[in-house]
């Protein structure tokens, strides 16, 4: 990989104490010179704003972080489904890799415990996104050559 390789890194901001951990991770694998970093206000704007990163052909892969609890008002999984299949649409429609840090846990009180819990799981999946961008990455230059 070349060291101007480009990767975005957007985040929703309901839940940002735990969604931000998610870019943490992908930092300690990805310098920070090489990711342009986005917050959108929750998950439901993520492939919007992909879309468009996507199609400004600056990026070789694109990271998206959320958080999507069940609030009891809405329907939390019609939202991370939403969400989710939208991103796989995005990375299919335009070949940019879009990958998603998007968890919906089936139990989640916002209590200490649980917090720190999904804190960590989210630093973990920031560095998972990050092996995995960086390894679509080479394979698309590799092809590319």
């Amino acid at each position: 990989m070349t060291q101007n390789t480009r990767f975005a890194f957007i985040k929703a901001q309901w839940h940002a104490d735990i969604v931000d951990r998610a870019l943490d991770g992908f930092l300690e694998t990805i310098p920070v010179a090489q990711v342009d970093v986005y917050d959108v206000p929750g998950a439901f704007e993520l492939p919007l704003m992909a879309q468009k990163l996507a199609q400004s052909g600056r990026y070789a892969a694109i990271a998206c972080a959320a958080f999507v609890v069940d609030g009891g008002i809405y329907r939390h999984d019609f939202v991370a489904s939403a969400v989710v299949d939208g991103l796989m649409r995005l990375g299919l429609d335009t070949g940019v890799p879009v990958l998603s840090v998007s968890l919906t846990p089936h139990q989640y009180q916002e209590t200490a415990h649980h917090n720190a819990i999904y804190r960590e799981h989210f630093v973990l999946k920031g560095r998972e996104a990050a092996v995995a961008a960086l390894k679509i990455a080479d394979t698309s230059a590799a092809l590319a050559a």
